[in-house]
């Protein structure tokens, strides 16, 4: 592990001021923030990441709350754990967060991850972890080598990794946004959280849209009156390894008729893949098996499986196909 500088900052406003006097120096300090240290740690520990300054964010309690706003919006901070998440009232309407979080099949894990280091996390890539870059020699590595568990979508370019999160199909697919700061103290966006993923194209670029200086601080949920929302991953086993593929949907549904869908897939892309596909073949129809598994092919009908990885477009479209019939609190037939 590299030595670093170390700097806990105690508000919001703090933060920003560490991070505008490290892009300030004389040699542009490399950064990285922790929360749970979940992922950094092993990225330090293993030299894949080498930052100059880590600063600590859990002494900020303006990002430790969840919410219930006057307008019925649900405001998360980044570094609520996700036990406490799982366990919280506030969450109860919004059931695919929870199985996303009831996925990640580990205690410590839990309790230790935030949900902002959750979103953020770094792809699980073996070419990236293994420090060949995340982009690996433009793509060529993945792509000639051993892609079992990289994309089968948005991977024409260089990118053949897939999005590490679990909680980010959730959180696109109920529409939530996210607050961020920074890098001027007066500066604060709310932006769709599907808008904090990118595809790079260049190596030394990341998988989030946040630039230098910025702060991710809260994810913010809708009402969640008339949705309804569910998780579902295909997974090894029962263990706390990622999902091999995964989806997330939420329905709108009244008189029994879906007016509105919403279908994000997981560890299938470089970015949570929003399937507009999905959605167009739920509007205005009755939920039921036969629906949910067109809504699976379409998902799916533009997959470009690399040379090892084929097997995950079956796996994708069951994923949601399930999803789907979760939602509308029908059988799965999964286990």
């Amino acid at each position: 592990m590299k030595n670093f500088s170390y700097a806990s900052p105690r508000s919001e406003a703090e933060v920003l001021s560490v991070l505008a006097a490290a892009r300030a120096s004389s040699n542009q300090r490399e950064t990285e923030l922790l929360a749970g240290g979940t992922d950094l740690v092993h990225l330090l520990h293993h030299m894949v990441v080498t930052p100059d300054l880590v600063v600590n964010l859990l002494d900020v309690p303006s990002l430790k709350d969840v919410e219930l706003l006057d307008d019925g919006v649900v405001s998360i901070g980044a570094t609520v754990t996700l036990d406490v998440l799982l366990a919280h009232p506030y969450l109860n309407p919004y059931p695919a967060i929870g199985q996303a979080i009831e996925g990640i099949a580990s205690m410590q894990l839990q309790c230790q991850g935030t949900i902002g280091g959750e979103i953020l996390q770094r792809p699980q890539c073996w070419f990236f972890r293994d420090g060949r870059g995340l982009l690996a020699a433009g793509g060529k590595l993945a792509a000639e080598g051993d892609n079992r568990y990289h994309a089968i979508l948005g991977n024409q370019g260089p990118a053949k990794f897939v999005s590490a999160s679990r909680i980010a199909p959730a959180l696109i697919a109920l529409n939530a946004t996210a607050r961020v700061i920074g890098p001027a103290d007066d500066e604060e966006a709310y932006i769709p959280v599907a808008d904090l993923f990118r595809t790079p194209r260049h190596e030394g670029e990341r998988e989030n849209s946040l630039r230098p200086g910025q702060l991710l601080t809260h994810f913010l949920l809708p009402p969640a009156d008339g949705v309804a929302s569910a998780t579902y991953e295909v997974r090894h086993g029962a263990g706390p390894d990622y999902p091999l593929a995964a989806a997330a949907a939420a329905l709108w549904i009244s008189g029994g008729v879906v007016q509105e869908a919403n279908i994000v897939m997981g560890h299938v892309a470089p970015v949570p893949w929003r399937s507009h596909e999905a959605a167009d073949v739920l509007r205005g129809r009755v939920i039921d098996e036969q629906i949910a598994d067109a809504a699976g092919a379409a998902a799916v009908a533009g997959a470009t499986p690399l040379s090892n990885n084929d097997y995950k477009v079956q796996l994708a479209k069951t994923a949601v196909k399930r999803a789907i019939l979760r939602a509308a609190g029908l059988p799965t037939g999964g286990l």
